[in-house]
């Protein structure tokens, strides 16, 4: 695919790009401008997708692992080579910081070496079945084998890194997979599949289908010849998407409100403030981690808020092209109109605005509030915005029932150098990942990633996402001689 602003590019089919067919235009979240035109596919191109999908499990369960190494290998080398390309495909179409798109260029190498090296480790073991009487000279071998053809829906907001996240464990595992990148940033997916067939894996192996949501969701509830979805997005979507894939795998990493507690033992309350202000606002809040809700005990209560709006104060807001922009636009000026609703909503129904919140265009300043309350919309939902709360707790136990009051639960931080708080947090709060001494923004790709409630069901991560992706199978051997 050699992108240029304006011209269409084509979806990504058995190795070729298929131009013919409907257009749908990708607008650039800063200006509006035309960033291109990408060819839908239609549900006759899905099911064909899924014909070679099948056709190939039988190649690809074959490859060797040295093979499956080497091309992940080769997949994490043209990325680096490639980095300022991979970083202006973020820019233009997901509207991402340049210093931030660089970053997320940095992560995806580091998740395909990951996986390459989990490829080469992907073993079993060996179970002596020699246990009871007259099963001498018996033994059991079990391997995991790919599970079949996976079905990746991936978002817009880390267009590269996520989208390397369903396909390099596919690679690993040895399954064929098609992916449904989201409408709004398709073109850096089509650009990491053709850099993977570069690399070798099989064509008929690999689709980058821009689908509609009916034809995804066809895909999903539909063809039996689909064995794991794997979806990334909202909760709404993602539960629907289980609750009609029929006998499917179906793993889901959807939504957070996380939520990071400072304790007054913390010493370096301007170090906390600063990551907390980075976690909140970087990519304009746009991330299922950034920080939303922050609950800081009362004794260093108004300290830690001056410092967090100082800081936030002094972040760059608006083009993403340029290199100190930290805070830029919201990925659609419908979702900048929602945010400013919710924060005009909240201050009329008794919250304080204390920093921000101003609106231009599709970019929102940094927005501080502290008084919020349960029932608003921007304390128990998702706000995927530059906005953050800030309230005091006086017991600690309360600070955790607070954090644990949502339906989400992702991530959560915790800044105390008390072992036993450490330890009851760890206990008590119910998220897939505490995080202590720094905010719940925090993630290494080789990590399991996941969440409880509606933050998802199963972990992704390369050696949880490969394990998903495969099945264990047993082999009974018995003396022959």
């Amino acid at each position: 695919m050699k992108m240029r602003p304006g011209t269409q590019t084509g979806f990504l089919l058995c190795g070729k790009e298929w131009i013919d067919g409907e257009a749908l235009e990708v607008r650039s979240p800063w200006d509006q401008g035309l960033v291109g035109r990408v060819t839908v596919a239609t549900w006759a191109d899905a099911r064909q997708a899924v014909s070679h999908a099948v056709a190939s499990l039988r190649r690809t369960r074959a490859l060797p692992r040295w093979k499956r190494r080497e091309i992940l290998e080769d997949v994490a080398a043209a990325l680096l080579e490639q980095k300022d390309r991979f970083a202006q495909l973020i820019l233009a179409e997901a509207g991402k910081p340049l210093r931030q798109a660089r970053a997320e260029v940095d992560r995806a190498v580091l998740t395909f070496k990951t996986a390459a090296e989990e490829a080469a480790r992907l073993g079993g073991e060996s179970l002596p079945l020699d246990l009871t009487e007259g099963n001498e000279g018996r033994w059991g071998l079990v391997q995991r084998f790919p599970i079949g053809p996976v079905l990746a829906i991936t978002p817009f907001n880390f267009p590269l890194n996520l989208v390397a996240h369903k396909l390099a464990p596919a690679i690993a595992a040895g399954c064929p997979v098609l992916l449904k990148p989201a409408p709004q940033s398709p073109f850096t997916a089509l650009a990491l599949g053709e850099v993977i067939l570069k690399a070798g894996w099989p064509a008929e192996a690999l689709a980058i289908l821009p689908l509609s949501n009916t034809d995804t969701a066809h895909l999903a509830e539909k063809e039996d010849r689909i064995k794991l979805v794997s979806f990334t997005g909202s909760a709404k979507v993602g539960w629907e998407l289980k609750a009609h894939s029929g006998r499917k795998r179906v793993l889901l990493e959807l939504g957070g409100n996380a939520a990071l507690i400072v304790h007054s033992d913390w010493n370096d309350l301007d170090e906390a403030a600063l990551r907390t202000a980075h976690a909140a606002f970087g990519y304009a809040g746009q991330s299922c981690i950034s920080v939303q809700r922050v609950f800081v005990e009362r004794k260093i209560f108004q300290t830690f808020l001056w410092k967090l709006v100082e800081i936030s104060s002094k972040l760059v807001c608006g083009d993403p092209a340029e290199e100190l922009t930290e805070v830029g636009p919201l990925i659609r000026l419908s979702e900048a109109e929602r945010v400013e609703a919710w924060i005009r909503e909240a201050v009329e129904s008794g919250a304080k605005l204390v920093a921000g919140g101003e609106r231009h265009g599709s970019v929102i300043t940094p927005a501080i509030l502290t008084a919020t309350t349960t029932g608003m919309k921007i304390r128990d939902e998702e706000v995927f915005g530059p906005v953050v709360l800030v309230e005091p707790y006086d017991d600690f136990e309360h600070a955790l029932a607070e954090v644990n009051h949502s339906r989400y639960g992702l991530q959560a931080g915790l800044l105390t150098r008390d072992a036993g708080r450490i330890l009851t947090a760890y206990r008590e709060l119910e998220v897939g990942t505490l995080i202590v001494g720094d905010t719940p923004a925090w993630r290494l790709d080789p990590m399991p990633y996941g969440g409880v409630k509606d933050s998802g069901l199963g972990r992704e991560g390369i050696r949880s996402a490969i394990g998903e992706m495969t099945e264990p199978r047993m082999l009974v051997m018995s003396d022959l001689s």
